[in-house]
């Protein structure tokens, strides 16, 4: 005999896969109680005050890469459009600013060794087996910044299979970001979650989760409790472990240590003006900057003439900084644009309107940024998402198995497919 579909189901995390779990639950007319750590919806994704910084700025996820078909159809669904990204990428090359390259040397050795790769290893031991020899420095640190600033990986960890098609289609295809911000997203899943009548609580930190005859107790750390048929547990990786669990799913949650989970530093940065045109009216088209500074990462919101600089470090090495507080990772990142530029920080500093610096590492309910595959990060999927009529089911970015691991798509997506896990679809 089958086992009947829940009616009561508590969602733990009010990020992107909670919300859309919630939604889609609730739509199919179940009770849905929401359970968010934070004093706010929308974990990762962290609207910032559009007074402060001239717009509505992010201070997690801020773009849209490639196909990304479930969040373009809410988009659609809530009337909010997007917005391309326009403009040129340039590096910093040979102590000066540069248009980035189309093509990088030793392009079609990269792509036949990818092409001829049949069992995956890490891609720090990809380059070693294949690109080891001096002439491949370039394309060695090339693929690495990718890597560790894109992805936010451990080059020692990170999946070759997982990226190869990004490597060889030139990245996840376009990029976008939204009108409003992904804030507007956020807003549009709390009011359909709330029209379908489900029941959210901010500040309860979920502590454990027992099962019994069938159902589950939910207890949090101010002492609520929350009886339900079955749980959807979203908490970022790192979060798990403050959880604790029945001996059957702490097994499981156990292959969380087979996928990876990167960390950022983002730096928001809002000037008087857009000094780095000065003399330079060439970079009026200047959409992102790649370098070897200290915060290598800068991007613009070209085509809006905004005088606004976004400063991002990802990946293991953001470690180096882990006991910067807020006004030090700033400063340091001042200090990096006036070495990009060739300018004084004391310059740039007294155009300074507004800042600000996140360490995701240092979120208490996140712990970085996002997750990325590992030669093992399939394996550990299927058990963690595998579902055998249990009451608690894990999802969240971590678990998607698609191209775009790591996105607020992915997140979405694994929340949708979990709703439809529970209701029997």
């Amino acid at each position: 005999m089958s086992r009947p579909t829940p009616d009561h189901i508590v969602v733990i995390g009010a990020g992107a896969a909670g919300l859309m779990a919630a939604r889609e639950l609730g739509r199919a007319g179940k009770r849905v109680t929401l359970l968010e750590a934070r004093d706010r919806c929308g974990g990762r994704i962290d609207p910032l005050s559009a007074a402060e910084f001239g717009y509505p700025a992010e201070g997690g996820a801020e773009f849209i890469h490639g196909e990304a078909p479930v969040t373009r159809a809410l988009l659609r669904e809530a009337g909010i459009s997007l917005l391309p990204i326009e403009g040129r990428q340039w590096r910093v090359e040979g102590g000066g600013l540069s248009r980035e390259s189309a093509a990088e040397l030793h392009e079609a050795e990269l792509h036949k060794a990818l092409r001829d790769l049949k069992d995956d290893v890490a891609v720090a031991e990809f380059l070693r087996r294949h690109f080891a020899g001096p002439e491949y420095a370039r394309l060695r640190h090339s693929i690495e910044r990718m890597v560790e600033g894109y992805d936010a990986a451990d080059p020692e960890r990170a999946s070759t299979l997982a990226l190869r098609d990004e490597w060889m289609g030139g990245g996840r295809g376009t990029q976008n970001r939204i009108a409003g911000g992904y804030g507007a997203l956020i807003d549009f899943l709390l009011a359909e979650c709330r029209s379908h009548g489900a029941e959210i609580h901010l500040g309860a930190v979920v502590t454990a989760i027992d099962v019994a005859g069938g159902g589950a107790m939910v207890r949090c750390a101010d002492g609520d409790t929350h009886a339900c048929d079955c749980v959807v547990l979203t908490a970022p990786l790192p979060v798990l472990r403050d959880i604790t669990l029945p001996p059957t799913e702490r097994e499981r949650a156990a292959a969380a240590a087979d996928i990876g989970f990167g960390n950022v530093i983002k730096i928001l940065t809002r000037f008087e003006t857009r000094w780095w045109l000065d003399g330079r009216k060439d970079l009026a088209d200047l959409s992102f900057l790649l370098s070897d500074a200290r915060i290598p990462v800068w991007w613009t919101q070209h085509p809006a003439d905004l005088p606004v600089l976004t400063g991002w470090f990802g990946g293991p090495k953001t470690q180096v900084m882990a006991e910067l507080g807020e006004q030090e990772l700033i400063q340091a990142g001042l200090a990096s644009l006036a070495g990009i530029f060739g300018v004084s920080a004391e310059h740039i500093a007294r155009d300074l309107v507004a800042a600000l610096a996140i360490n995701w590492a240092h979120d208490p309910f996140a712990r970085g940024a996002y997750s990325y595959a590992t030669p093992e990060t399939r394996a550990a999927q299927s058990v963690l998402s595998g579902f055998d009529g249990g009451a608690i089911l894990f999802s969240g970015e971590a678990l998607y198995r698609g191209r775009d691991m790591g996105t607020v798509e992915a997140a979405l997506t694994s929340g949708r497919d979990t709703a439809r896990t529970i209701l029997g679809r």
